[in-house]
């Protein structure tokens, strides 16, 4: 016989020494999604930053991920994305 045991704790848990992801204010070139992803992952940018560009060249995902990170990683300092807060103007301009 074998029991099971749920995880009941309501918060997810960060690992110790990782931030949260958030795209970043220092070292942003465009949009801060590469130093964002770099500094939750501990890595440096300019790794980040050439993995982009490599996948644009070889078959152009680079382009459609960073524009997806751009909408979907929040800004240091804040909770919302962008593309939550489009979808909360909208059901908010809706009623």
């Amino acid at each position: 016989m074998s029991t099971s045991t749920m995880n009941t704790d309501p918060q997810p848990t960060i690992p110790a020494g990782r931030p949260p992801l958030r795209r970043a204010y220092h070292g942003r070139m465009l949009a801060g999604v590469a130093a964002g992803i770099a500094d939750y992952l501990g890595v440096d940018v300019t790794i980040v930053r050439v993995a982009f560009v490599v996948f644009t060249f070889l078959g152009g995902a680079g382009i459609p991920a960073y524009l997806a990170c751009l909408l979907l990683i929040p800004e240091e300092g804040t909770d919302e994305s962008i593309a939550s807060s489009l979808l909360d103007s909208f059901q908010h301009g809706s009623r």
